[in-house]
């Protein structure tokens, strides 16, 4: 129990009293959309931020009996946030927690997850935030779509042991559903949000969004829930839309009717990134401070992967389509946050959020450090937490990540990680490179077992 304690209070010496970190010397992003500061200074306490000024305004007297860590001009950026994750469908807890092992030594310092089986999401979520997984902090959605939807097998894989549909993470909700029920009990999942996934229509999704924050919990929906079009979703007041391809069902040339049946695209009408429909959709969001969780790159990846010729065609398409329209939605104001919909192998070295830094960059526009403000910024407005993350202030929790290079020149700084801070607690990227090279060098026996 005495090291359980001790873990959980990293900043409290043998006396009792309140240990603070300061880092020195950084070369500082913050996030603010400010450039990047040399010769800074950043005095942590108790896991959050409690000063940042250059190094030569702390005295000595101010700095002592703080433990001092020498930068030695590194570049510090706020911890990057994946915006769209599922890390239980189906359930798998060793391939999850090494799912965001691997993203929180990329950096990777809080995550949303958009809808799976809650019952062991909560339990990953509470073992991250009292330090038992080294893990990012996860924010988590309730489910909520048209009964039409609860065929989809991955309702299934949620679900097991229960009814799709009928359990508060994955709600079935009809004209007669009991609205303020129904939220209550997403509540009582620890939830951060409801997701509103597909086949309801605009009147309902008005009347959860109300409610939902009449009830102080948030409102992530995908861009076009069918019937109801992404303006009717944005207009219905909801907190953020995911899936840029999506928005292109504003411009549908008959009625949405259900997920199921989407209408055609005409992808050449959108391949300017300048359809006025849209933009007057972007403007709207602009206005109401609607974020794009774009998971723009997710067609590229899809694309290379499959084998299918037909599957490819439509990855291509739609990829082009995601490039197009997330640029228009930047450039006409939107926030977009950054997310992946994607978990590779863990054995892969790099979160896949580094790919969709990067199609920000390559296929949409943005400079280096623009994208890594919509990964901590953006993603902070996501989750609707900005009032303690994704800048570095006074105040906010003391999350982020030392790099060896500079970001704001080129993202393949992201790979140069040396420290990960996580509400105030140091973890070295070093000892997690150990770790994967450990696994490299351990050869199998004879019997089939490995040993080191």
């Amino acid at each position: 129990m005495f090291q359980l304690l001790q873990h959980l209070l990293p900043n409290i010496n043998r006396k009792g009293r309140v240990m603070e970190v300061a880092y020195r010397g950084a070369t500082l992003l913050d996030g603010t959309g400010a450039p990047a500061r040399a010769g800074v200074t950043i005095l942590v306490t108790e896991g959050r931020i409690r000063r940042v000024a250059a190094d030569a305004e702390f005295s000595t007297a101010e700095l002592s009996g703080v433990e001092v860590v020498e930068l030695g001009g590194r570049h510090v950026i706020p911890g990057l946030i994946d915006a769209h994750q599922h890390i239980a469908t189906p359930p798998d807890r060793p391939l999850a927690e090494a799912t965001l092992r691997r993203d929180f030594f990329g950096g990777v310092t809080a995550t949303r997850d958009m809808a799976d089986d809650l019952r062991q999401v909560a339990d990953i979520a509470r073992a991250a935030l009292v330090g038992e997984l080294v893990a990012p902090d996860i924010h988590y959605a309730a489910l909520m779509a048209g009964p039409t939807f609860f065929d989809d097998p991955r309702t299934w894989q949620v679900s097991q042991g229960a009814t799709p549909g009928q359990v508060p993470w994955m709600q079935a909700i009809t004209a007669g559903t009991d609205l303020p029920l129904a939220v209550a009990m997403a509540r009582g999942t620890y939830a951060t949000a409801v997701k509103i996934y597909a086949n309801l229509p605009g009147e309902l999704v008005a009347a959860i969004t109300a409610e939902a924050h009449r009830q102080g919990i948030a409102v992530w929906a995908h861009a076009a829930v069918f019937p109801a079009t992404p303006g009717q979703v944005v207009s219905a007041g909801v907190d953020s839309v995911s899936h840029a391809h999506l928005l292109v069902h504003e411009a549908a040339d008959r009625p949405l009717t259900t997920y199921q049946d989407k209408p055609p695209v005409d992808y050449a009408r959108f391949a300017g990134g300048d359809d006025a429909q849209l933009g007057a959709l972007f403007a709207e969001m602009r206005r109401r401070g609607t974020v794009l969780d774009a998971t723009a790159s997710l067609w590229a990846t899809i694309s290379r992967e499959t084998e299918d010729p037909e599957q490819r065609a439509r990855a291509l398409a739609n990829d082009g389509l995601s490039a197009a329209l997330t640029g228009q939605a930047l450039r006409a104001g939107v926030t977009v946050c950054v997310g992946t919909d994607r978990d590779p192998d863990p054995a892969e070295p790099w979160p896949p959020l580094f790919d969709e830094l990067a199609y920000l960059v390559d296929r949409c526009g943005l400079a280096p450090a623009e994208a890594l403000r919509c990964a901590s910024h953006g993603g902070a407005l996501s989750l609707g937490a900005a009032d303690r993350l994704g800048t570095l202030e006074p105040g906010k929790q003391a999350d982020f990540v030392v790099l060896d290079e500079d970001p704001a020149a080129s993202l393949t700084a992201l790979r140069s990680v040396v420290h990960v801070v996580k509400r105030g607690r140091r973890h070295d990227r070093a000892t997690f490179d150990a770790e994967r090279a450990a696994l490299t060098d351990r050869t199998p026996t004879e019997n089939g077992a490995e040993q080191a």
